[in-house]
């Protein structure tokens, strides 16, 4: 028998001011885009912000629907996007915020098992790590080096074949 070990480290900021000018705006995007979302049902508004390899900034927000659970998140409507708008470009770095209509927002959420699923395969197909900057609408922000951290023994297209 072996006992093994899984675990990550990845960076913790206490505000807005000590990100660099680039993350710093990014995650503000991802702040303001939140307004953009269709939550009528949870009031739980996500937005998500990336930049592509290639400089161009795709955004994407949560869209619910009344056959609830059907919505998507915002993390999948922005990798849909930009795998539309801009095919075999890769993600350099996605940032994701929250306004929670019901409570505060003010500390990190982390993306849910299927956008962590999406997230893996969308590194994994570009073959570039994506990097994360998550943050509420204030409060502490983490950034994490490579999304697919998130999700540990991952599976992927290689049990496919």
């Amino acid at each position: 028998m072996q006992k093994k070990e899984i675990g990550f480290s990845y960076e913790v900021y206490d505000s807005l001011e000590e990100l660099n000018k680039e993350d710093a705006q990014l995650l503000n995007e991802a702040r303001a885009v939140t307004k953009n979302a269709y939550a009528p049902y949870s009031h739980f508004r996500v937005g998500a912000v990336a930049k592509l390899e290639n400089g161009q900034i795709v955004s994407g927000t949560n869209q619910e629907n009344a056959a609830f659970p059907a919505g998507i998140c915002a993390e999948r409507v922005l990798l849909s996007a930009a795998s539309s708008l801009y095919p075999g470009v890769a993600i350099d770095t996605l940032a994701i915020s929250y306004d929670n209509e019901n409570g505060p927002s003010d500390q990190p959420i982390s993306p849910c098992g299927i956008c962590r699923q999406s997230l893996q395969e969308s590194e994994q197909r570009a073959g570039k790590p994506i990097r994360l900057i998550l943050g509420g609408q204030k409060g502490q922000i983490y950034i994490i080096p490579k999304a697919s951290l998130l999700l540990p023994l991952a599976f992927t297209s290689d049990e496919l074949k």
